[in-house]
């Protein structure tokens, strides 16, 4: 995901019905803040904000990926992203009765460079099945995919759960970082969570630009169980006084549950993270929130809620142990750089002429945004996951860098 860091003074307005959209999700959780005695947890306002049937951000009509919409994603950059994967997946892929399993599939880019790439490698799945929340991009994954694969739209389903079992490869490319977190404010007096009430009610915080109601922050004691033995996993010192970060439980249920569904075969996590230690690394003193709003990032999440993405970074730490936990095996960790050259990306750009300077600069460019430790290449990780599986697969052989879990 990529985006450029400006303040919220600078950000482009909104058009009237999008900012009327806003009002009206505002509205919705504020009345969820009521209803609630006062406060919500981030989870619930992050789930609200991303999620909300019409409205959430994930949920409405608002274009998101590419040049048009909030950010850029790795499929929307260049093709070679897709085929360089389908390297990957292909030796799992051409086992009998195979299926590959995206989750949130965008645009359907990634799903029509993939079966572009699996048909030339003999390794079309009998299934590609995607689970897609929001019917806007569903319509639009179902619109790419019948103008570039008329023939093989016999193989793609469109999922509202995941299913029971699966035989083949799953891939969650940024997915995880969307999954709602909980904000943790340690302070003198121990950990506390960060939670929001509305403006007037909270301890600073600002509202949203042009709406009514808005929001603040504001601490409240860990009461849920499940938060309090993650938090206990954490390498921060118990009086680490003003130290705030994110922790996410239901990210490691979900790498969990895949696992738990996947009964031969992978899955592969892409998305930008790092690991335990890093990631509560005591310099990063205010997490790693951040949203992202028509080619910007910022921290606001109060900021337009519905109109702008809210993401957090990956514990790759945490992902690894649920899997693990749920019967999987680690069967490699490593940066998107070294992944996509040890899977073969150079050869895959190698395939465009260089003496054809209008086809092969565009795709020299993105691949060096893929590649590049100042762009994707190093904050974005590849982590893969195998159960009943044991093929040496093309991108597992890179630097490994589990010892950083």
């Amino acid at each position: 995901m990529q985006s450029t860091l400006r303040p919220l003074a600078a950000l482009p307005e909104p058009a009237p019905e999008a900012l009327a959209a806003s009002r009206a999700l505002a509205g919705r959780i504020a009345d969820a803040i009521t209803g609630a005695g006062g406060a919500i947890d981030f989870p619930r306002y992050m789930e609200l904000a991303l999620y909300e049937p019409d409205l959430g951000y994930y949920t409405g009509g608002a274009r998101k990926f590419g040049a048009e919409g909030d950010f850029t994603t790795a499929p929307e950059l260049t093709p070679l992203f897709g085929h360089t994967l389908a390297r990957t997946l292909a030796p799992v892929l051409r086992e009998p009765g195979s299926e590959l399993v995206e989750l949130g599939a965008g645009t359907g880019r990634l799903a029509c460079d993939l079966l572009d790439a699996l048909r030339e490698l003999d390794a079309l799945p009998a299934h590609y099945s995607i689970l897609e929340l929001s019917g806007e991009l569903r319509a639009r994954q179902r619109e790419a995919l019948e103008a570039r694969h008329p023939a093989l739209l016999a193989r793609v389903r469109w999922l509202d759960a995941l299913p029971p079992a699966v035989h083949g490869a799953m891939v969650a490319n940024e997915v995880l970082d969307v999954v709602p977190v909980h904000l943790v404010h340690w302070t003198a007096d121990g950990p506390m969570e960060r939670c929001v009430a509305l403006a007037g009610a909270g301890i600073g915080g600002r509202g949203i630009a042009g709406a009514d109601p808005s929001f603040a922050w504001v601490d409240r004691p860990i009461t849920e169980r499940g938060l309090s033995a993650a938090i206990d996993r954490l390498p921060i010192p118990a009086t680490a006084d003003g130290y705030l970060s994110e922790v996410a439980p239901a990210a490691a249920a979900l790498a969990a549950s895949l696992v738990e569904r996947l009964q031969h075969g992978v899955a592969l996590f892409i998305d930008y993270g790092f690991g335990r230690a890093e990631f509560y690394h005591p310099q990063r003193r205010q997490g790693t929130l951040m949203c992202h709003y028509r080619q910007h990032a910022h921290t606001d999440p109060f900021f337009l809620p519905g109109l702008q993405d809210i993401t957090a970074h990956v514990d790759f730490t945490a992902i690894a142990e649920a899997a693990v936990d749920a019967g999987g095996r680690l069967a490699g960790y490593t940066t998107q750089a070294h992944f996509l050259l040890d899977a073969g990306i150079a050869g895959l750009l190698g395939r465009t002429p260089a003496d054809q300077p209008g086809r092969y600069l565009p795709q020299a460019a993105a691949a060096q945004r893929l590649l590049s430790p100042a762009e994707m290449g190093e904050l974005f990780k590849v982590m893969t996951i195998a159960r009943g599986c044991d093929l040496a697969l093309p991108g597992l052989g890179a630097r490994d860098l589990s010892r950083l879990l």
